[in-house]
């Protein structure tokens, strides 16, 4: 490594930070755009099942802080695993790719809304730059695995669950909490 280089650590621990910048964009957002955009969208897309609607009214500011919080376990995890391993660690590599595409999935989001969605100014100006950056340095320094279709669909699916687990987990303690 020259004077110049920039060390691995920022790569696998850089996860955990650029999560930290994405996130607090949506946590500032989230509960205003909830209440303002969802009615709108409702009303545009009539043949979306109600039920959908429900559940993005029914996330709460607390529940969605809660909610970030434990995906900010996971994500802790994935980058303390690879920085661990080097970043060789298959968890932390798929952590990365599923960051990545959620980045395209917030841009997707807001092409279908034709507006501003949570999480949208990061995305493209850090959550994708990141991850191509990442994935650039791993492969330079012959850790990155090589990737098939199968892993875009593996990164997708654990983003897909971390979030749907951190929401439940949420739920619950927001329940267990209010139950006191």
């Amino acid at each position: 490594m020259n004077a110049f280089s920039i060390p691995r650590s920022a790569v696998t621990l850089g996860l955990l930070a650029a999560w930290t910048v994405h996130d607090l964009e949506e946590m500032a957002t989230v509960a205003r755009w909830t209440r303002t955009r969802v009615p709108v969208l409702r009303e545009r897309h009539p043949r979306v099942p109600d039920r959908v609607w429900r559940s993005m009214e029914a996330v709460d500011g607390p529940e969605f802080a809660t909610a970030v919080g434990v995906m900010g376990l996971i994500v802790a995890a994935a980058s303390a695993d690879g920085h661990r391993t080097g970043g060789r660690s298959a968890f932390y590599q798929a952590s990365l790719n599923g960051f990545g595409l959620h980045g395209l999935v917030h841009l997707a989001q807001a092409a279908a809304t034709r507006g501003y969605t949570p999480g949208v100014v990061t995305s493209p100006l850090l959550v994708i730059p990141f991850t191509l950056w990442a994935r650039g340095r791993l492969r330079r320094d012959g850790v990155l695995r090589p990737t098939r279709a199968r892993d875009v669909v593996q990164g997708l699916a654990l983003a897909g669950a971390a979030t749907a687990a951190s929401h439940a987990v949420a739920r619950r303690i927001r329940r267990a909490a209010t139950v006191r």
